[in-house]
């Protein structure tokens, strides 16, 4: 998994390094989630998809941290979020309303 696929702007890209890219694309990518569903609802709202990208980022992220860098500050700073993300997942589902689709506003 560290072979090197390719090299662009020096910049060494390994199958680990993609693992570690796609995970910061889903973590960061949940952001954009979020606010276009507050944008439609003209409310705070956190869809379900948000908390889905949360724990699959940082799983993959863990992935990245654990295995192919081997950094337990990476470690650290992914493992606390995938608790929080899968609570909260754990939450939506024990309170989900069949109406809301999987979305609620932030005062849920």
């Amino acid at each position: 998994m560290n072979t090197v696929l390719t090299m662009s702007f020096g910049v060494v890209i390994t199958p680990w390094k993609l693992i570690g890219y796609v995970g910061v694309l889903l973590f960061a990518g949940r952001w954009f989630v979020q606010l276009y569903a507050s944008r439609v609802h003209r409310q705070v709202m956190v869809p379900r998809t948000f908390w889905y990208m949360s724990i699959a980022g940082s799983l993959l992220l863990l992935c990245y941290f654990t295995f192919g860098k081997n950094d337990s500050v990476g470690v650290l700073s992914n493992a606390f979020p995938l608790f929080v993300a899968l609570y909260n997942l754990y939450l939506d589902f024990k309170s989900d309303d069949p109406r809301s689709g999987g979305m609620h506003t932030a005062s849920d």
